[in-house]
């Protein structure tokens, strides 16, 4: 009853627990009761229950004894072409889970044996292509990209199959030329959400037919289409795959070009990622600012795939487009997958134009953006080197501790941390400690705050001798301030100072300073400072 019901939640639930139902059962009873009932599902009335049998009839293929598996390819042949629109959708979405099943089970067989033994032949090509034409509503042909992928890792895995003969892989071959169509013809559907499945799996769909013969040389051209689409969704769900569509292995014929010939001898074979690497440049000026921030965060992921030269030569001028874009998503996206990139031809070819893109991304009226840029800096920072950075980037760095956003602020203070955990203490001393030096006076009590808070932080990456040094005379220096917040932030940094300092000087400066403390006039100076005296009493 609960597997016939109207309300989706109640019978999608129905449905698991059938199948964990089903595993608990004996064989005996399995092979009677719940197969029949099954059956009985799949020739009711009223639609919902054979929406049900469609999900169990996928789910119990693989337990089925031979006779029972043609009932159940016949009934699910029959949902595949039901009147009601609702179930030929759920049809369509356990289609691939069938054929992958009925490869399991049947092997080389469910290609090329005969009459019932050749089933993805014989029964579920014809139904892939039904489910898939033009008459079939947009709810049923939208899962025709995902029953593509099962079709190609299917054949993939007959393909691989040991002692696989000619006969098989000629049937295999014949079984790809019917299917690769179809899932070309979802790239010109007319409906766009097609279409955008079609896009957003692409890189599945590669990924399953890429050792099959002659697929890579229609796909490719293919997936150009869905990158050229009029509506922007699809564009940009095509873009974010392009990195994984071209690490596929295969080599493809290079675009034609004007007067050319298909049949010409001199036309040689390239990558995939050469070939696609030449559609970057349409993209980076597509009308879509999503589609140019979507290929801002994949497009360095070729150049691992293309190699140095074709680097410079086909995608650094990109790049560089990318970092010069009006959207300041599409800059920090690129400065954010910069790894890549800086493995292949490290980042000095891009160091005059990164410049410009971090210090508008740093100005930038999100607070968000300036963020989100500041979390990239110190992986900027390891690529472009203590020289280029100090003499470019430091002042910013330390200029987005006065930020009128405190998340900002408390973002640049853990900055200083990891820069100085890169570049050294001694680099520290010399360009952060002076203006940070200056910043600890200024009349603000804001910016006072979160000086004492990025001295702490940094002296966690020092060498004990430099933190007792440089940064703890700095810090007992701000506890005669007049502002509370700041006494009480001193108090809770001589807590993360002291194992930094060592027991002898914990005992000889820091412990004075807090007894001090704990006489404030303030009471959450007075509650700070005992916290981290009872702190140090436990070690």
């Amino acid at each position: 009853i609960l597997l016939s019901v109207e309300e989706i939640f109640v019978r999608e639930n129905a449905q698991k627990s059938a199948e964990e139902i089903s595993k608990a059962l004996p064989n005996d009873a399995y092979h009677s009761k719940y197969t029949d009932m099954i059956s009985r599902l799949a020739n009711k009335e009223w639609f919902t229950a054979r929406v049900s049998a469609c999900v169990l009839i996928s789910q119990s293929f693989q337990r089925l004894i031979s006779s029972e598996q043609e009932i159940q390819v016949n009934n699910f042949a029959k949902l595949c072409r039901d009147e009601v629109p609702m179930v030929r959708r759920s049809a369509a979405q356990n289609l691939g889970k069938m054929v992958m099943s009925i490869v399991t089970i049947r092997g080389m067989a469910s290609v090329s044996g005969a009459g019932a033994g050749g089933m993805l032949s014989t029964t579920f090509i014809p139904l892939y292509e039904e489910l898939a034409s033009n008459e079939q509503p947009d709810s049923v042909r939208l899962h025709t990209t995902e029953n593509c992928i099962a079709f190609g890792k299917g054949m993939t895995n007959v393909q691989q199959t040991k002692g696989i003969d000619g006969l098989s892989v000629e049937a295999v071959n014949v079984l790809v030329k019917k299917i690769v169509p179809l899932i070309l013809a979802t790239i010109e559907d007319r409906s766009w959400r097609v279409r955008w499945t079609a896009a957003s799996k692409f890189a599945d769909v590669v990924a399953a037919f890429k050792d099959l013969e002659g697929s890579m040389e229609a796909l490719v051209p293919a997936y150009e289409k869905l990158l050229q689409d009029p509506e922007a969704e699809v564009r940009t769900a095509a873009t974010l795959n392009l990195a994984e569509v071209a690490k596929s292995n295969g080599k493809v014929p290079p675009p034609l070009a004007r007067g050319e010939s298909e049949d010409d001898p001199s036309r040689s074979h390239i990558s995939v990622a050469r070939r696609l690497a030449k559609k970057v440049n349409a993209l980076t000026e597509d009308d879509s600012e999503n589609v140019r921030a979507a290929l801002a965060m994949v497009a360095t992921d070729l150049a691992p795939l293309l190699g140095k030269e074709a680097t410079i030569s086909d995608l650094v001028p990109q790049v560089l487009l990318l970092l010069r874009d009006t959207t300041s998503e599409v800059r920090l996206n690129v400065i954010s997958s910069l790894g890549s990139l800086n493995k292949v031809i490290g980042v000095d070819l891009l160091s005059q134009s990164l410049l410009p893109a971090i210090l508008d991304l740093a100005g930038d009226s999100k607070w968000r953006i300036r963020l989100a840029i500041m979390q990239h800096i110190p992986l900027l920072a390891k690529q472009l080197g203590k020289e280029f950075f100090s003499e470019k980037l430091t002042n910013l760095c330390v200029g987005w501790l006065g930020d009128d956003i405190s998340t900002i602020r408390k973002a640049a203070a853990e900055n200083l941390k990891e820069l100085t955990n890169i570049f050294g203490a001694e680099w520290a001393i010399e360009y952060l400690i002076p203006p940070l030096n200056e910043i600890r006076k200024h009349t603000s009590y804001l910016r006072r705050v979160i000086a004492v808070q990025a001295f702490v932080a940094m002296s966690t990456v020092m060498e004990p001798e430099i933190a007792r040094t440089e940064i703890l005379p700095l810090i007992l220096q701000m506890t005669t301030d007049n502002v509370a917040n700041i006494r009480f932030n001193v108090a809770k940094g001589l807590k993360t100072m002291a194992p930094v300092c060592g027991s002898q000087v914990t005992d000889s400066q820091i412990r004075p300073v807090l007894a001090f403390l704990v006489e404030d006039p303030d009471r959450d100076v007075r509650f700070f400072a005992k916290k981290t005296i009872e702190s140090l009493d436990e070690k």
